[in-house]
């Protein structure tokens, strides 16, 4: 094991989203290594996830149901790491772990705080930082894909849509459709991701592109984004349709206010669209169930794992959050904190 720093840096919220997030969101504080008490382990963050869903965290005004990050607060978040002290029957030096301590190179507690995991059932520590128990979740609990379904993806080249289109062909879906922002991102959805097809939604309107795309109807709506999307969903969906709304970026980028879709309410009522929203939180069982399917995919070469591992320690991560909202990854994106 490397020797441990007497001290090690962590990210904090600098100031409240209030428009576009920037930088000047965030705080770099170097702090005294964390001593862990009796019982208790010592783990340094090997790979930091990143999500979207940060941004409603970081309002002061948020709409979720948990209290949003104060200012001077640690950065949340996803991490995998690895025990490096121990005082803890269940957990020896070594072991990889799950964490949920957010942005810092190194944190402290009981192992209970740090679920074990395997570190052969996947390629890489990466891939527990998926979004896929949202994906999961969304499309198979929530949205119910199964055989002969007509499935539309929006924002499907991201680490959550990435997934979710797969999951959907996976379990049978007649025609999966996806929408990106870029040519690049259309070719990557159809030829090394598996959908059936893709569009830009810069090029033209979105109802368009579903009206050819999908002349039958789409019968699954799986939202990552809202705006003009959400609406030209529900204008060619086919009667009884299900909605599962995991996200509305159209809603948190930029301007906070008055940015939520209008449907044609009319339209939704008469082709009963079941919509459904539903949260980015998982249970253990729902996070079992996904890890299942994903190394049993996996393991079938059914399933891609799209992934971006930004390089650069901890001090990465905020402008890593900033490129993820300007679309410039693909797929899952992480950051690679310890050497």
């Amino acid at each position: 094991m490397p020797t441990i720093p007497d001290t090690a840096k962590e990210v904090r919220l600098a100031k409240h989203l209030e428009g576009e997030l920037g930088l000047d969101n965030f705080g770099l504080v170097q702090m005294q290594t964390p001593e862990p008490g009796t019982g208790e382990v010592l783990v340094r963050t090997e790979y930091l996830g990143l999500s979207v869903a940060y941004l409603e965290m970081m309002r002061a005004d948020s709409h979720l149901p948990i209290p949003p990050w104060e200012v001077g607060q640690r950065i949340g978040g996803g991490a995998v790491g690895t025990v490096v002290r121990s005082d803890s029957a269940d957990l020896a030096v070594g072991d990889l772990v799950r964490t949920m301590a957010g942005w810092c190179e190194y944190s402290a507690g009981s192992a209970d705080q740090y679920p074990k995991l395997d570190p052969e059932l996947f390629p890489s520590p990466v891939h527990y930082l998926s979004q896929g128990p949202t994906a999961y979740y969304g499309m198979a609990d929530i949205a119910r894909v199964g055989t002969g379904d007509v499935v539309f993806v929006s924002g499907a080249a991201g680490g959550v849509g990435s997934l979710a289109g797969q999951i959907a062909r996976c379990r049978g879906a007649a025609k999966v459709i996806g929408s990106a922002g870029s040519q690049a991102k259309i070719d990557y959805l159809v030829n090394e991701l598996g959908f059936d097809a893709a569009f830009n939604y810069h090029d033209g309107p979105v109802l368009d592109h579903l009206r050819e795309l999908a002349p039958e109807g789409i019968t699954v709506f799986f939202d990552n984004v809202g705006g003009e999307q959400f609406e030209a969903a529900v204008a060619a969906a086919a009667s009884g349709a299900r909605f599962a709304l995991c996200g509305a970026l159209a809603t948190q980028i930029g301007d906070h206010e008055n940015r939520l879709p209008e449907p044609d309410r009319t339209a939704a009522t008469a082709k009963k669209i079941e919509v459904m929203p539903f949260s980015t939180y998982h249970t253990p069982d729902q996070v079992a169930a996904w890890t299942e399917h994903f190394s049993t995919w996996l393991g079938e070469n059914r399933f891609v794992f799209p992934r971006t591992i930004v390089d650069g320690g901890i001090t990465a991560a905020p402008r890593a959050l900033v490129s993820l909202l300007r679309g410039a990854y693909k797929g899952n994106v992480s950051v690679k904190v310890a050497d």
